[in-house]
């Protein structure tokens, strides 16, 4: 199917939908605080400590294994200072997409579809910054929301979402095929909806409508490719949505790593063995992560 009538499709879908959750007022306001270059760590904090929710999960976040603090961090206005105005931004946009979708009642299981989305972040984060990629933070927050398409489908497209879950239970195909198939778009499309919707950067939005097709990004390839292989390494380490996923690849056969190798020459002599072991590291502390972030307060 074209790739334009499935987005026609999604933005159908996604307009819909009444109650379509939206960034909250807190963080909208700390991201337009935070394009002020006069603005003090004292505003942020202030700003960011009307909404608890959001707070509470900066901090799990920010002590977890992705940021490594030396010590715990237990001050808002300590973990900003550690953090710095840039990744502040990034926190209070995680957090935020987090918050979006907090109902249970879905299709998919949170706890797995967030730890595939954290998982993916941390091991974009972590390929980012073996190959040199100029903004290694970037490609975490990449990572993170490259899947907001599947937890749209699972709260407002619960039934036939489910159809979906159920075929490829079955039939030895990708989760995005089946989608096209029986829902006549995907979690790509559905996605970049809703990040328009939500005036998400460019980059991001070239992201979550390209990561399974890296080679069509139009915006920044190299970051989709570099979630592409995050992706599949996830999804075949088990952070899969629970294991729902059927999904086999050969890294050096992949269109994303091709397209890393052409702006990195230098991988061609990387164990990719070895690599996939060190990727291996991060998959504890991603289990860790989630269960920490939603873990009662």
């Amino acid at each position: 199917m074209d790739k334009n009538q499935m987005l026609e499709r999604a933005e159908i879908v996604v307009g819909a939908v009444d109650d379509l959750p939206t960034i909250p007022i807190v963080a909208t306001k700390v991201l337009l605080l935070l394009d002020d270059p006069e603005v003090s760590i004292d505003e942020i904090a202030d700003l960011m400590l009307t909404d608890q929710v959001m707070t509470a999960r900066v901090m799990k976040l920010l002590n977890s294994p992705v940021y490594k603090p030396t010590q715990e961090i237990s001050s808002l206005k300590r973990a900003l200072v550690y953090l710095g105005l840039r990744h502040i931004r990034e926190l209070a946009l995680t957090t935020s997409v987090i918050n979006a979708f907090d109902d249970t009642s879905g299709a998919l299981e949170l706890n797995f579809f967030w730890e595939h989305s954290f998982g993916v972040g941390m091991v974009s984060k972590i390929i980012a910054q073996k190959i040199g990629y100029r903004d290694f933070e970037k490609a975490y927050i990449a990572g993170i929301i490259h899947d907001l398409g599947e937890v749209f489908l699972s709260t407002f497209l619960r039934d036939p979402f489910t159809e979906v879950l159920e075929h490829i239970k079955i039939h030895p195909v990708k989760l995005v095929e089946a989608e096209e198939k029986l829902l006549g778009t995907t979690h790509c499309e559905i996605g970049l909806s809703m990040a328009r919707k939500w005036n998400f950067p460019d980059s991001y939005c070239d992201v979550i409508a390209y990561h399974h097709n890296p080679g069509q990004a139009k915006v920044d390839p190299v970051l989709c490719a570099i979630v592409n292989v995050a992706d599949l390494f996830c999804t075949v380490r088990g952070l899969n949505f629970g294991g729902r996923e059927w999904i086999c690849f050969n890294l050096c056969e992949e269109e994303a790593w091709t397209i890393l190798m052409d702006k990195y020459p230098e991988l061609a002599q990387i164990d990719v063995e070895r690599f996939c072991y060190e990727l291996d590291d991060a998959i504890p502390d991603v289990t860790a992560l989630v269960a920490s972030i939603f873990a009662p307060s």
